[in-house]
């Protein structure tokens, strides 16, 4: 299969990229800079919003696309301009473009869990409305819109995947606010004091990210009749306390868990440690699926980093 991804250098595309190249499936990846892209895929180093970085992407075709490339969360709400640009109107562009072949491909979208809202409602199914507040989640909610119809026009095949919180992300600047709780684990792994600006009692969806790229190469397969109307799931995830994942990371790394302690900023606990009951009917009826329990998917995160 031949399989156009953006974002290949990124966290979750780094993971698949390799997923897929150990399949033996033809793989072209874009990114900013080609350098974080696995060998053995073709690698192109450019801007998604440039027509002829896409048009070099698609040359030849490709079978599947999967669009994992995005201004952030943060750096969204920062930029919209910049948000709009590469949330929406490039990934407008390469839809429009992907679908030109005639040859109806397999389009799978990264979206978030953003787009129900800020706050998030008590209790989140198949059936909580889309109802973003930040610039990021309303530009995802857009374009699972924009999959949608695609797909109801027979011009792709649009399957739109909800990421809750991937485990563990590269330490570093990520224009993410979720990014304190990838950096636990490295504090911890690396046996060093961690200060967590969410309470122990913060409530977070989360899944590592080897659970993360198993999904979306589920996605490039499953039969699409499986899918709601919308084309729209949200992945399976575990909920959790981030007292109970850093108790369990400290566990794993053989290191004391009163290494964190807690300062509880109010605005980053409501927007991402508030994180209700979450029911995923539909994602599992699909064959999508979270990593089984707290040990595993620490365990899992940990072996990534």
């Amino acid at each position: 299969m031949k399989v156009l991804v953006t974002g290949a250098g990124g966290f979750v595309g780094r993971e698949l990229v390799a997923r897929l190249l150990a399949a033996g499936h033809d793989v072209t990846g874009i990114d900013t800079a080609a350098g974080g892209i696995p060998s053995g895929a073709r690698a192109i180093a450019g801007d998604l919003g440039d027509g002829a970085v896409r048009t070099e992407a698609l040359a030849g075709g490709c079978d599947a696309l999967v669009h994992l490339a995005t201004v952030p969360g943060g750096a969204a709400e920062a930029d919209p301009v910049a948000s709009r640009r590469i949330n929406v109107d490039a990934m407008y562009d390469l839809l429009l473009e992907a679908s030109a072949s005639g040859t109806c491909p397999r389009v799978v979208y990264a979206s978030s869990i953003a787009v129900f809202g800020d706050p998030l409602p008590a209790f989140v199914d198949d059936a909580t409305p889309l109802s973003p507040r930040m610039i990021y989640g309303g530009h995802k909610a857009m374009m699972e819109h924009a999959v949608a119809m695609f797909s109801n026009r027979g011009l792709i095949d649009g399957v739109t995947v909800r990421l809750p919180g991937i485990l563990a992300r590269p330490k570093g600047p990520s224009g993410m606010k979720s990014a304190f709780m990838s950096d636990l684990f490295h504090a911890l792994k690396a046996g060093e004091a961690f200060t967590c600006p969410v309470s122990a009692e913060a409530t977070i969806w989360a899944q590592s990210v080897c659970r993360c790229a198993d999904n979306f190469v589920h996605a490039l397969t499953l039969d699409s009749t499986t899918l709601p109307v919308t084309r729209a799931v949200t992945l399976p995830a575990l909920r959790v306390t981030m007292g109970a994942l850093a108790d369990e990371i400290a566990h794993q790394c053989g290191v004391s868990s009163a290494l964190v302690s807690y300062a509880p900023d109010a605005a980053l606990e409501a927007a991402f440690g508030a994180q209700p009951p979450l029911a995923t009917p539909a994602a599992q009826a699909a064959g999508f699926a979270h990593d089984g329990d707290l040990a595993m998917l620490v365990a899992s995160a940990l072996s990534t980093i």
